[in-house]
């Protein structure tokens, strides 16, 4: 393992460089067209298309490094994302930057496939799990820094665009010198949604909701924050609480998950998250700290749902069925993270964005409905059927579940059969 991670450090320091300019610039983008005073459905908008370019990137990127290689594909989207968020910069114009975002969407997203395919090519069945588990701590951490670099610098000025280029042309640098060869490189199939529903219609409908309600999270909760009057400061530590929430909870939400009745556990974890949503929109006035506590609870229940209805599906398919199937609920997961936050934001155009949390809870509300109802018209997977919970990222792409220990095994069976 240490043999690997020194030969693969450039890898994980462009990667550590990626995720701290993403993470920075989504939580920029939403306080500074409040600063500029886009209207609610327009932001809303804007960062549904970061979604809707990254599902085309899902879909698109895989076919053009197959035509032209790992190293330039990753050079030019790098270059792309590095351009991208300067117009931002440069130019606030909200319809221009839902163009513009959707661009970036679409380079992050071939950014991530890049960097997931070499992860692939270098793990081995002894370290399989423990590279899973950095790239899960490279990611988070990024994300987690973002936030708090935006503190550097006025957001209304172009000082921390600036500042996100920088870093995301900086990550070019160790992977694009790397002598570490190209992996070979292997595009997964989906299976067809209509097959999915029919063998786990919750896992599916699971998938599709919590991309709503995390992808809004994520576009739409600084915008929210600013509306309520927290400093820069503030909003870091807003979105930061969130999360590390995601972090900490996977292992005890993943262990409770493998010792009961799975679609029990989604029941209980939406239901949970429906009731913290409603207790973030009474603190929001209140208590800081108490705010800050219950968005990090928040964030640990609804950062979890994802990898339970992946692993709620997984256990109705055969093995040689998982990584497709996997790579399908991640493309639902990404269609509802690009239809929620336009849909809810007209909601709050309506409502008033005080309303934020109890609309975000209420989508938490219909999965853990949708549960119950599911319980009365199938009987549960036994316990020793059940296969085992698999933290997965805050974004994923079809590539992500090839990086897990399960996944190898996976992807072997199916080379022999």
């Amino acid at each position: 393992m240490i043999r690997t991670l020194s030969k693969s450090w450039p890898l994980f320091f462009g990667l550590a460089l990626i995720m701290v300019g993403n993470g920075l610039q989504g939580t920029l983008l939403g306080i500074r067209a409040s600063i500029e005073g886009f209207d609610t459905k327009t932001i809303g908008l804007i960062m549904s298309l970061y979604y809707l370019g990254f599902l085309g990137g899902s879909y698109y990127v895989p076919k053009l490094v197959g035509k032209v290689g790992h190293i330039r594909v990753f050079t030019a989207l790098a270059s792309l994302a590095s351009t991208t968020v300067l117009l931002h910069g440069l130019y606030p114009d909200p319809w221009l930057w839902a163009l513009i975002r959707a661009f970036t969407g679409f380079a992050y997203a071939g950014l991530y496939i890049v960097v997931e395919s070499w992860l692939n090519d270098i793990s081995t069945n002894k370290n399989r799990g423990r590279v899973m588990s950095l790239y899960l701590l490279i990611t988070n951490a990024g994300l987690v820094l973002g936030q708090f670099l935006l503190n550097v610098a006025s957001p209304e000025v172009i000082d921390l665009f600036i500042m996100t280029s920088i870093l995301v042309s900086i990550a070019l640098l160790p992977i694009s010198l790397s002598s570490r060869p190209a992996p070979i490189f292997e595009e997964p199939h989906p299976v067809s949604l209509k097959s999915l529903y029919k063998i786990s219609p919750l896992g599916l409908i699971g998938c599709l909701g919590i991309g709503i309600t995390n992808g809004t999270m994520f576009s739409m909760g600084a915008v929210y924050a600013t509306d309520i009057g927290l400093s820069l400061p503030q909003i870091s530590v807003f979105m930061a609480a969130y999360i590390l929430g995601g972090v900490f909870f996977q292992i005890p939400v993943g262990k409770l998950s493998d010792r009961y009745d799975r679609r029990q556990v989604i029941i209980f974890i939406t239901f949970a998250a429906f009731l913290i949503g409603f207790l973030c929109y009474a603190l929001s006035g209140y208590s800081l700290m108490l705010l800050y506590t219950s968005l990090f609870v928040f964030g640990g229940l609804s950062l979890t749902i994802y990898g339970l209805c992946l692993a709620h599906t997984n256990d109705h398919l055969q093995p040689n069925q998982f990584v497709a199937a996997s790579s399908s609920m991640i493309l639902v997961n990404g269609v509802g993270a690009a239809v929620g936050p336009f849909t809810i934001s007209v909601f709050l155009s309506w409502l008033g964005i005080q309303y934020f949390f109890p609309i975000i809870a209420i989508a938490f509300l219909g999965i853990s409905i949708y549960g119950l109802i599911r319980t009365r018209m199938r009987a549960p997977v036994p316990m020793e059927d059940q296969g085992e919970y698999i933290p997965m990222p805050i974004r994923a792409t079809p590539l992500t579940m090839s990086i897990t220990e399960e996944g190898h095994e996976i992807l072997k069976q199916m080379e022999k059969g």
